[in-house]
């Protein structure tokens, strides 16, 4: 869990960093919205974002998985809601609680 994290965090770094992915800073496509939204949710303790299925259409990211609290899938998305140029979050994520 940690080495994803940590993976997670260096691709973050290397779209930051890269000159030649301007959309990284300032997303302004569909998929840069995507992955800028999964590297958040990845990011996360709480939400463990790598389980979460992330889509973007013209700036509306729908959230689907399951997460084990409420909690959890608020918070996946007041995180979404935040990166740059996410007009509207449509939340589908589960609550699953294990037996």
């Amino acid at each position: 869990m940690k080495a994803s994290r940590l993976l997670a965090a260096i691709v973050w770094a290397v779209l930051l960093a890269s000159p030649a992915l301007p959309q990284a800073k300032t997303p302004s496509t569909d998929d840069a919205l995507v992955d800028q939204v999964r590297v958040k949710l990845s990011l996360d303790v709480d939400v463990n974002g790598g389980a979460l299925e992330v889509t973007v259409k013209d700036g509306v990211a729908t959230l689907r998985g399951s997460v084990r609290n409420d909690r959890a899938r608020k918070k996946a998305e007041k995180i979404a809601a935040k990166v740059k140029g996410i007009k509207k979050v449509v939340n589908q994520i589960n609550v699953t609680t294990a037996p």
